[in-house]
């Protein structure tokens, strides 16, 4: 068996390699009867390169992901809905742009090449299968013998038949993408090297912000004049709006809390009762790490930032073999089980309760979105807010800092309000972020336009001011490198400009260095040094340093060969990856796109959800 495996290693890898790519794009709209998205014919609803989207294709994807979005749990609002129409639209274009590309390049595949992957590479669900199961593990002799039987399920064989042949040209074509995809030895140990070899230095800094006072700064309003003559283009004010904003949070409620705390103690009580701890907590634990080892976290130790200190806590004053109250983190509510505990190590084991929304809290909360679109589609945003309860704030829009106070990130919000041109008064649909449902009343909008010189007068004043203070405090850390060429230490070179001398370090060239900055000439030059040599005076966007490194450690040359090979991996398909995406990126950039969706599909037009 095993020799056969290894003789038929380029079908497992070459499914392998489809692991990112059907997630990314090459199976949307199709499941495993085989049947893609663009096998269903209707009226148009556009076209990709002048091949037609159907309107009976993108329902049934559309309900694909109706259905799955649903089997997650809680309502689908008017908003999410738009977000699925959205979603089912870009996979059906995608779809259409790879099938396009499959037979620009000419990929196809064989019947042995199906019968092959078939046999060595099974579709991912099928792992799942009870048919296929011994003690719970997927089992290859019983999935070969359901292929060779002559009882299996002829319409499963049919699909699965189905699924190759269209997800086979799919890996070809990633593979061709990627096959240009190589990194040498040397580009390997470079990398290796950045993350591995580390510099100490000391280090004189010089802030022009904080050395040079701003009262000895002088600037007249003729330099000013002129630097708005020759840099004009450069003064722009953004465009801004005026808007009134509700928002309704998705955050639990007080309520949500007690109810998974409540859930919580219930699960303990029910552990106490004499239930398993792994069986219950690979039923009820939402921590996916560790649901499926029945909770285990393994072991874990003390003081080292492994976990969050509520947790460590309860881990070591827990008595050995009891399942804790319900200990609370960012998390949510944990169960924790010791089993064996030294003064640093403890093996342990957790069941994890979010605190979320219940079903009926969902509900309520969207029920109140749903409501509060209703309203503002027949009354102003203020009588809607008021008749719901909620707050109504006036605040400013800059399409160039989508965020507004309170709210977060509102994208959709600048969109509506700067894109698509509604009329002051007019109210928007209900817009939604990762934290709450918003509603936006456009008041006023101003576009861009050039500032005037007295609008522009006080950044040109801080413009031309931060150039004077580098220009002096340059000329001072030239002092002081003179001082150290000419003998002083570093300690004397420093006091000589009322200026200290600090410490840095170990740090590699990708990390962030207090004091110092990150990728910036400063790093680069702490590693361009030999120890206990000093450089010269260095410029960075916002400060000048003088360095001197006090310690070196060079990256281990055999341990990185002992690792090489798994870089390599890593490395590749990470490129791989990227020029995956780069590569569909320039295909939808390129392609005639006609989406006509706006006037097929009319507003409220529930069509587009087709009965199962």
């Amino acid at each position: 068996m095993m020799k056969q495996m290894r003789e038929n290693t380029k079908w497992i890898m070459l499914i392998t390699a489809l692991a990112f790519v059907a997630l990314m794009v090459f199976e949307w709209g199709m499941d495993m009867s085989g049947q893609s998205a663009g096998a269903i014919t209707g009226g148009e609803l556009g076209s990709v390169n002048g091949a037609p989207i159907t309107y009976a294709e993108f329902s049934e994807v559309y309900r694909n992901l109706y259905e799955q979005r649903q089997q997650e749990g809680g309502t689908i609002n008017t908003a999410e809905n738009r977000q699925l129409e959205d979603q089912a639209w870009d996979q059906l274009v995608m779809d259409r742009l790879i099938e396009q590309e499959l037979r620009r390049r000419g990929l196809g595949v064989t019947d042995m090449e199906i019968r092959q992957a078939a046999r060595f590479a099974p579709p991912p669900e099928f792992y799942e299968y009870d048919l296929f199961q011994t003690d719970g593990q997927f089992d290859p002799e019983k999935y070969y013998a359901f292929l060779s039987s002559s009882s299996a399920d002829p319409q499963l064989l049919r699909g699965l038949e189905s699924y190759y042949r269209r997800i086979l040209p799919r890996s070809k074509l990633f593979q061709q993408i990627g096959a240009a995809t190589v990194i040498t030895d040397g580009e390997l140990w470079r990398l290796y090297q950045e993350r591995n070899e580390t510099v100490s230095v000391r280090y004189i800094g010089l802030d022009p912000r904080s050395l040079i006072d701003d009262a000895s700064v002088t600037v007249s309003d003729r330099e000013i004049a002129a630097y708005y003559n020759e840099h004009r283009n450069d003064f722009e004010r953004p465009a801004r709006a005026e808007v009134r904003v509700v928002a309704i949070d998705k955050d639990p409620t007080p309520a949500d809390t007690a109810a998974s705390l409540e859930r919580a103690r219930s699960i303990r009580q029910e552990i106490l009762e004499g239930a398993d701890f792994g069986e219950v907590a690979a039923r009820d634990s939402e921590d996916p790490g560790s649901a499926g080892r029945g909770g285990a976290l393994g072991r874990v130790q003390r003081g080292v930032n492994q976990l969050v200190a509520a947790f460590e806590d309860a881990v070591w004053a827990a008595p050995i073999g009891e399942v804790t109250e319900p200990v609370q983190t960012e998390f949510g509510y944990h169960l924790i089980l010791v089993t064996e505990r030294t003064e640093d190590e403890a093996e342990v084991s957790h069941i994890l309760v979010p605190v979320e929304r219940t079903i009926e809290s969902e509900d309520e909360m969207l029920a109140r979105v749903d409501s509060l679109e209703a309203m503002v589609e027949r009354m102003s945003l203020d009588a809607a807010a008021q008749a719901i309860g909620l707050a109504v704030r006036t605040t400013e829009l800059n399409p160039l800092l989508p965020t507004l106070p309170g709210i977060g990130e509102v994208d959709e919000g600048v969109e509506w309000v700067f894109e698509d041109g509604p009329v002051v008064g007019e109210v928007g649909p209900v817009f939604e972020n990762p934290r709450r449902y918003y509603v936006l009343e456009l008041l006023d909008r101003e576009d861009a336009r050039p500032l005037t010189l007295d609008e522009a007068r006080n950044s040109i004043r801080t413009i031309l001011m931060t150039e004077r203070k580098r220009e002096r405090t340059r000329d001072i850390g030239r002092q002081v490198v003179d001082r150290l060429e000419s003998g002083a230490s570093l300690e004397e070179a420093a006091a000589s400009a009322a200026l200290a001398v600090r410490d840095a370090g170990p740090f590699t060239r990708l990390d962030f260095v207090p004091g110092l900055g990150a990728a910036n000439p400063a790093i680069g030059a702490a590693f361009g040094l030999e120890v206990g040599e000093t450089s010269g005076l260095i410029e960075t966007p916002d400060a000048y340093y003088i360095l001197r490194v006090t310690d070196r450690t060079e990256a281990d040359r055999e341990a990185w060969e002992s690792q090489r090979e798994q870089q390599r991996q890593q490395v590749v398909a990470s490129l791989q990856n990227q020029r995956l995406t780069e590569f569909l990126d320039a295909l939808r950039d390129a392609a005639d796109v006609e989406d006509n969706r706006d006037e097929v599909l009319q507003p409220g037009d529930e069509a587009a959800i087709p009965a199962s």
